[in-house]
C-alpha cells in the first residue's frame, strides 16, 4: 500500500485575492500609461531607440513595406530628424530580427505619444519585475524601509533611467534573461527556454549566454529547457519568414552596416575593452583581442567546472560572469545594457545586509545612484548628451573584478540548482 499525497486546492477566498491583485496591478499599469502620456510623452516626444523599432514595425503593418527597406528607413529618419540623415548621423535603421515586430506591433495602431507611453510603462514593469525576481532568487526580504529605495534604484539609476528615456528594448531583454535564470532555479524549464528564445530580439546581449545555456541544458539533461527554447524560436522564425520571406538577408545587410555608422556617429564609444585598449592606450585591435581572450578565460574555466565536473554551485557565478563579459567585449554596447549587472549587485547588496545590516545597503544604493549620475553629468560631451567612454568602464570592469575575488561567496551563499 502506498502513501498518497493529498491534493491541495485553493480556497475560493484565495482565488478572489489573486483576481483582485491582478486587477489592481492592471489598474496601476493603465493609470501609469495615462499619466505618462499626459505629463511626459505628449509633451516631450522622443525615445529614439524605440522610435526606430516602432516606425519600422508601423511601416510593415500599416504601409506594407519591409522594416529593412529604404522607405521604412526614410520614415524612421523623418520621425527622428524631420529629414533624411546627413553624413555621420545615425540612420536609425530597424536592425533588429524581424520577430521584434511581434513585440512592438500592438502599439503601432495608436499615435506615437500613446505608443511611447505604453512602451515606457512596459520597460518600467520589466525593471521592477526583474528586481522582484532577483529578490526571490536570492531569498532576500530587504524590509519595508529598504525596499522602496531598491525600487527607486531599479528605475532611476543612471543606466536604467537612460534606457527608459531612450525606450531601449534592452530592458525587455534584461527581464527575459533574469526570468530565464530564475525559472531554471525553480525548474520551470519550459518557461526558461521560451524566455531565452524571446530574449534573442537583441542578439548582442545574449551571444554568449544563449549557446552556453543550451549546452548546459543538454549536458544536464534538462530537455524541457531545450524544447521550450526550440519550439518558441521555431515559431518566431517561422512566422517571420511567413510574413517577410527575405527578412534574414536584409537584416544581415543592416547588421553589417551597423559597426560603420555607429563608429561614424559615436567615434569614441565601443566596448569597455575597446575603450581601454584603443581609446585610452592606443594599442590597436590586436591588443584588444588579446585582452578579450584573457577576459573570457575565467568564464570559460567556470563553465568547464560546471559542465565537466558538475559543480552546480558555480552555475550562477558562471552565468553572471558570462553576462558581464558579454558587455565587456561586445563589438559595441550601450550603457542601458548594464542593467543586467543588477544580477550581481543585488547579490552583493544582500551580502552587505547579512554582515552589516540594511543601513549600509541604504548608503550603498544611494551612493551608487549619485555616483553613476555624477559621472555622466561631469563627463557628458556636447549638446547631444553623448556619453564619455569612462561611463562604460568603471561599473563593468568593477563588477568583473568583484566577481573574480568573491567567487567563494557565490559558492557559499548563492542559491543552489534544484536536482
Amino acid at each position: 500500500m502506498t502513501d498518497a499525497q493529498p491534493i491541495t486546492r485553493r480556497k475560493p477566498s484565495q482565488n478572489r485575492q489573486i483576481v483582485f491583485l491582478g486587477l489592481f496591478v492592471v489598474a496601476i499599469l493603465v493609470g501609469n500609461v495615462v499619466l505618462t502620456h499626459q505629463f511626459f510623452t505628449s509633451q516631450f516626444p522622443g525615445m529614439a531607440d524605440f522610435m526606430s523599432r516602432w516606425e519600422g514595425t508601423r511601416s510593415f503593418f500599416v504601409d506594407g513595406t519591409s522594416p529593412y527597406s529604404e522607405e521604412a528607413s526614410l520614415n524612421i529618419q523623418q520621425r527622428i530628424y524631420g529629414r533624411p540623415i546627413i553624413e555621420d548621423e545615425d540612420p536609425g535603421y530597424f536592425v533588429y530580427p524581424f520577430y521584434t515586430v511581434f513585440l512592438v506591433g500592438p502599439t503601432v495602431f495608436v499615435d506615437y505619444a500613446w505608443a511611447s507611453a505604453i512602451w515606457m510603462v512596459t520597460l518600467e514593469f520589466c525593471l521592477l519585475a526583474s528586481l522582484f525576481l532577483l529578490l526571490n532568487l536570492y531569498r532576500w526580504q530587504p524590509g519595508v524601509l529598504l525596499l522602496p529605495i531598491l525600487l527607486l534604484w531599479a528605475l532611476f539609476d543612471y543606466f536604467a533611467a537612460r534606457g527608459l528615456f531612450l525606450g531601449q528594448p534592452s530592458h525587455v531583454v534584461y527581464f527575459l534573461e533574469i526570468l530565464t535564470i530564475w525559472a531554471i532555479f525553480r525548474k520551470w524549464d519550459a518557461v526558461a527556454g521560451v524566455a531565452l528564445a524571446f530574449s534573442t530580439i537583441k542578439p548582442q546581449m545574449g551571444y554568449l549566454i544563449v549557446p552556453i545555456l543550451l549546452i548546459w541544458a543538454l549536458v544536464s539533461q534538462r530537455y524541457r529547457f531545450i524544447a521550450g527554447f526550440g519550439v518558441a524560436f521555431v515559431i518566431l522564425m517561422g512566422a517571420s519568414f511567413l510574413l517577410q520571406p527575405d527578412w534574414f538577408g536584409d537584416w544581415l545587410a543592416q547588421m553589417q552596416l551597423y559597426p560603420q555608422y555607429t563608429a561614424a556617429a559615436y567615434p569614441d564609444l565601443g566596448s569597455p575593452v575597446w575603450n581601454l585598449m584603443q581609446h585610452y592606450l592606443g594599442l590597436g585591435p590586436v591588443a584588444e583581442w588579446i585582452v578579450n581572450i584573457l577576459v573570457l578565460v575565467p568564464a570559460a574555466w567556470g563553465w568547464y567546472q560546471v559542465l565537466v565536473h558538475k559543480r552546480d554551485e558555480l552555475f550562477l557565478w558562471s552565468v553572471t560572469l558570462t553576462l558581464v563579459v558579454t558587455h565587456l567585449i561586445a563589438l559595441r554596447t550601450a550603457s542601458p545594457h548594464f542593467v543586467v549587472f543588477n544580477l550581481a549587485l543585488v547579490f552583493y547588496f544582500k551580502q552587505i545586509s547579512r554582515r552589516y545590516g540594511n543601513g549600509l545597503v541604504f548608503i550603498s544604493v544611494i551612493g551608487l545612484i549619485i555616483f553613476n549620475w555624477a559621472l555622466f553629468i561631469m563627463t557628458v560631451q556636447g549638446r547631444n548628451t553623448i556619453e564619455h567612454p569612462i561611463t562604460f568602464m568603471i561599473l563593468s570592469f568593477g563588477i568583473y573584478a568583484l566577481l573574480l575575488v568573491t567567487r567563494r561567496q557565490w559558492v557559499t551563499y548563492g542559491p543552489r540548482l534544484a536536482r
